[in-house]
């Protein structure tokens, strides 16, 4: 088959949307911290909760307790990444969506029914990281295979949207959930829920058939051209290229600086708004706004990365990002509302973007043949991200403020983007 001047069948459409229904699902980590405010209490920490209420037969957790299945789950999703791309490469995207999806659902049901600590570790920690690793890695490559270079970014970023748009219906969801019918109740039935979605969107995934090219974008006078390689590169090749460990290191910078701003978003929302006391008693609206923006930052950074090239869009979030965390001390030392929206909605919308920016680039770099398996191991770098969020926490620990991690944070971004205008894609001699 060759394709038609930009124009793609009907089925890719149904591909990508298919993926994106099944991120919707995965993105189920985001509702985390419903749970936990409801396990949660220090002083009756191992103490069990009243038997006359919904949640009989759960105990009260620590803070540190609470913590553990979502960083467990965090952990394991990054690392599930790699043979989850294995298994879309070798096996196609509907077996790793379906059986992550499947992992991840049976896992809520198990942390539901256990109604104990080591079963939220077993079933959300565990099983629900290992199916966001195998489920997440399945939609993406399969959808940009569908589409040339010059329309990438806005797949990857309508894919990806989905995990990130989660965080606009699970966390309301959860918490409705939780007042009906309590944790147990909560859990099994986003669980039963999940698995339904799961099989009929990943039962819609599909590679191209054999010999299907890419359509090809119309031409322009003056247009630049997408720039992305004719040669599917094996892992253990681009693995020897130094523009893997770039790409891997522009990964940690994207991700850093997000995940930092997201860790403490509520808290940095009572603490610079202490004159608005709606917004004191309500800090969860920050967090609920930077979730929508997160969505929204990877379909429109995918978007002018087609327009502009990977590597200026990435540049513009990064240093834009930047410049708003150098001001973060004084935004929210003068308690400006307003200021602090939008320096947050920066960093979220940058965050968001990298998750996008980054498939596209391994694509470009690497081909779409094994971009499950490529991506996976690039992918590394967002689980290496969360050393920031980790660090701003010793900060203001030992200094009471976040402002040396503002600081901290924004030159990793800096040096980020010097490290992305650096690297070109690679070139084989086949390619000269």
């Amino acid at each position: 088959m060759t394709g038609a001047i930009d124009k793609v069948p009907g089925k890719a459409w149904v591909v990508v949307f298919a993926g994106t229904s099944v991120n919707l699902c995965l993105g189920i980590l985001y509702a985390w911290s419903v749970w936990a405010k409801a396990l949660i209490n220090e002083k009756l920490a191992g103490q069990p909760m009243p038997a006359d209420s919904l949640n009989a037969g759960w105990v009260y957790l620590t803070n540190a307790e609470a913590a553990t299945p979502f960083s467990l789950c965090v952990l394991i999703f990054a690392l599930f990444m790699i043979p989850g791309g294995r298994v879309q490469d070798k096996f196609g995207p509907k077996v790793g969506a379906i059986t992550g999806g499947l992992f991840m659902a049976i896992g809520c049901i198990i942390a539901g029914m256990s109604k104990s600590y080591a079963g939220l570790v077993i079933g959300f920690g565990i099983m629900g990281g290992i199916g966001m690793g195998l489920g997440y890695a399945a939609p993406t490559p399969a959808a940009l295979k569908w589409f040339g270079p010059h329309k990438r970014g806005l797949i990857a970023g309508l894919v990806v949207g989905g995990y990130g748009g989660a965080a606009l219906y699970i966390s309301p969801l959860a918490a409705y959930l939780l007042a009906s019918g309590g944790i147990t109740y909560s859990f099994v039935w986003l669980g039963i829920f999940f698995s339904v979605v799961v099989i009929i969107a990943g039962s819609l995934l599909a590679w191209p058939p054999q010999g299907y090219v890419p359509p090809v974008p119309p031409v322009v006078a003056g247009a630049p051209k997408a720039a992305g390689t004719t040669v599917d590169w094996v892992a253990g090749d681009m693995m020897k290229t130094w523009q893997f460990f770039a790409l891997v290191f522009m990964f940690i910078g994207t991700t850093q600086s997000g995940l930092m701003v997201i860790a403490n978003a509520a808290k940095i929302l009572a603490e610079a708004a202490k004159g608005v006391p709606f917004l004191v008693a309500n800090a969860w609206i920050l967090a609920s706004f930077g979730g929508a923006v997160n969505a929204l930052g990877r379909v429109g950074t995918g978007m002018y990365s087609d327009k502009i090239g990977r590597a200026n869009a990435y540049a513009l979030n990064c240093l834009a990002a930047a410049l708003f965390l150098f001001l973060m001390p004084w935004i929210g030392a003068a308690g400006n509302v307003f200021l602090l929206f939008l320096a947050i909605g920066i960093a979220y919308w940058q965050y968001g973007g990298g998750l996008a920016l980054m498939p596209s680039f391994t694509a470009d770099f690497y081909g779409p043949k094994n971009l499950g398996f490529n991506y996976g191991l690039v992918f590394i770098g967002w689980g290496l991200g969360f050393f920031m969020a980790r660090l701003a926490g010793t900060i203001k620990d030992m200094t009471g403020t976040l402002d040396w991690a503002y600081w901290i944070s924004a030159l990793v971004l800096v040096a980020s983007v010097i490290v992305c205008k650096l690297t070109q894609r690679p070139v084989l001699e086949s390619e000269r």
